[in-house]
């Protein structure tokens, strides 16, 4: 009987720790901060020595792909003495001290939700600058994880009809506010939102398998198949221009997974062929073998003189949340 009601006390405080939790969370407000902000709190003096040279390294090395340099992510210093109010509630916040002893922790929704906040300590200044070493890369993966959420979120708010994209491609995916049908042929679609300085693109057309696993040239097959389908439909005002891989700069290659399919995704900078139009590119090939072929969505942007970073960001993210439905 004793071990009986000792279960039960045990049963009922995880069941009060749970609905504390919950009642906890429930009373968060909503983060803040632009996308690819990420807040850094750390005292001056460790700012402004190793430790926020490496820091700066990490988290604003330049973007893959992009043609102009642009840091990964927008970092905002503030002192351990400020960090409360507004800088309590960013969206992504890493902060970072000297203690008695060296270590790394992480929290979901400490202060508001979305939030991810990383703590990091250390003893000396080689103990933190180790620990950034380590941590760094898992850091950076999951803040851009969330980020793609965040504004995936943010374009649920008001999205436009995906409906010829499920019709054709049989995939569902949600596209931001503003994007318009641009063309509608036999299995290629164009989308594309139009803003003061240039416009945002999304391409959704599909391959067969073989057209890029024809041989080992992956990035190779992926250039010509590319190529082949910007002279067939993205032309420029001018007469006899359209749009290729730009062949002064090799793009990257990367083997991820969307949707839960194996995707080659390929990041560089297109051009108007005869002509000086250009601008970075991300192009996702996914592996549909159920369907015998590899459905691409690729985004492109064009924004002369400005930055890129957050527009590519939000193709991106539009892209990742692909859906197959059949």
């Amino acid at each position: 009987m004793k071990h009986l009601f000792t279960l039960f006390f045990i049963t009922i405080s995880l069941f009060s720790c749970k609905e504390t939790e919950k009642d906890f969370q429930a009373t968060l407000s909503e983060s803040n901060g632009k996308i690819n902000n990420v807040s850094i709190i750390i005292d001056d003096n460790l700012w402004n020595g190793e430790i926020g040279d490496s820091i700066r390294k990490k988290f604003a090395a330049p973007v893959d792909g992009l043609p102009q340099e642009e840091p990964l992510f927008t970092l905002n210093q503030y002192p351990t003495k400020v960090f409360e109010g507004f800088v309590r509630k960013s969206r992504n916040i890493i902060v970072i001290g000297k203690g008695s002893k060296n270590g790394f922790s992480t929290k979901k929704n400490s202060y508001a939700k979305p939030q991810h906040v990383f703590f990091i300590s250390g003893s000396t200044t080689e103990a933190i600058l180790n620990i950034l070493e380590k941590e760094a890369d898992g850091i950076i993966k999951t803040i851009k994880s969330s980020e793609i959420v965040e504004n995936q979120v943010r374009m649920k708010k008001s999205l436009v009809s995906d409906a010829q994209v499920q019709k054709m491609f049989g995939v569902s995916l949600a596209i931001g506010f503003g994007y318009k049908y641009d063309m509608v042929k036999d299995k290629f679609i164009w989308l594309r939102k139009e803003f003061t300085s240039g416009y945002n693109s999304i391409l959704i057309y599909e391959v067969p398998i073989d057209s890029i696993e024809k041989d080992t040239n992956t990035i190779g097959n992926i250039i010509a198949m590319r190529d082949e389908i910007g002279k067939a439909n993205i032309h420029g005002t001018l007469p006899n221009t359209w749009m290729i891989t730009e062949a002064a700069y090799a793009p990257y290659l990367f083997d991820v997974t969307v949707a839960g399919k194996k995707t080659y995704l390929t990041k560089g900078t297109w051009e108007l062929k005869n002509d000086f139009m250009a601008g970075p590119f991300v192009n996702y090939a996914i592996k549909d073998t159920k369907n015998n072929r590899y459905l691409i969505i690729e985004g492109f942007t064009y924004n002369p003189s400005k930055s890129k970073r957050d527009l590519v960001f939000e193709l991106e993210a539009i892209i990742q949340s692909v859906k197959f439905l059949k």
